[in-house]
């Protein structure tokens, strides 16, 4: 932030010259309108004004916070770029645009093989997402739904997708989740003890922890690098889901 053009706004967000308060939506778009002309080759700060139609005041304070959230980067006598929070969620959408296009006659096949309904899902912040489900044969009916984020702890899902972390992050996860979803049944020691268990397995179980008589087994999906990049789940009533069966899925 060091060296940015140094140009003041009034108060509330009004420009010096007068103009309106940027809020809400009119924000957002001047903000994605900033990235695109930085993506269209505006580098400083009286070409950015001068595509966007803005004051310099206001594309000042536009393209401060983008660099502030590493949208944009500044460097002095450069200009503006493209950041690198761009290229994290540039790969992070590629991801999940392809990967349930990938698995999704995986699943597919392995509910047929099963008979049991079949999740597919990422990590998305502090959540489970579920982007694909593909519904068993049995007449049972799960809850979940594509588009779906649930809890870590207490999905077979999520389960999954945490096996690599540490025992410090494992703590954190249940320790956050105990304030947002009250009422988990499993005490800390037991859960730890079965993180630990999974992790040495490669595979995870929901022992109708998040779901009344729903059990599920669930693996994490790795990328070409093994790390864990998504999830899977084979999830049924828990009377065809005893363990010897859960073992053998």
């Amino acid at each position: 932030m060091d060296n940015l053009p140094n140009e003041s706004l009034g108060r509330d967000g009004e420009s010096e010259a007068g103009g309106k308060t940027l809020a809400g939506a009119q924000t957002l778009v001047r903000g994605l309108d900033v990235m695109m002309a930085v993506a269209a080759n505006a580098r400083n700060l009286a070409h950015l004004s001068e595509v966007l139609g803005l004051t310099r005041s206001t594309t000042h304070r536009l393209a401060t916070t983008l660099v502030e959230q590493r949208f944009l980067n500044f460097t002095p006598r450069v200009g503006y770029s493209l950041g690198p929070k761009l290229l994290e969620l540039g790969h992070l959408a590629s991801r999940q645009m392809n990967l349930p296009r990938i698995a999704h006659d995986h699943l597919l096949a392995l509910s047929l093989d099963t008979g049991d309904t079949v999740h597919l899902g990422i990590l998305d912040g502090a959540r489970a997402l579920y982007l694909d489900k593909v519904q068993g044969n049995r007449r049972i009916e799960i809850s979940s739904r594509i588009g779906e984020r649930q809890p870590l702890r207490s999905t077979g899902i999520g389960k999954a997708l945490l096996l690599d972390e540490t025992e410090g992050g494992w703590r954190d996860v249940y320790e956050r989740e105990s304030h947002e979803f009250p009422g988990y049944r499993v005490d800390y020691d037991t859960w730890l003890a079965r993180m630990r268990d999974y992790a040495a397995l490669g595979f995870a179980y929901d022992l109708e922890e998040n779901e009344d008589r729903i059990r599920c087994v669930a693996a994490p999906i790795r990328d070409a690098s093994n790390k864990i990049i998504g999830s899977i789940s084979v999830s049924s009533a828990a009377q065809y889901m005893d363990d010897a069966r859960m073992k053998a899925l």
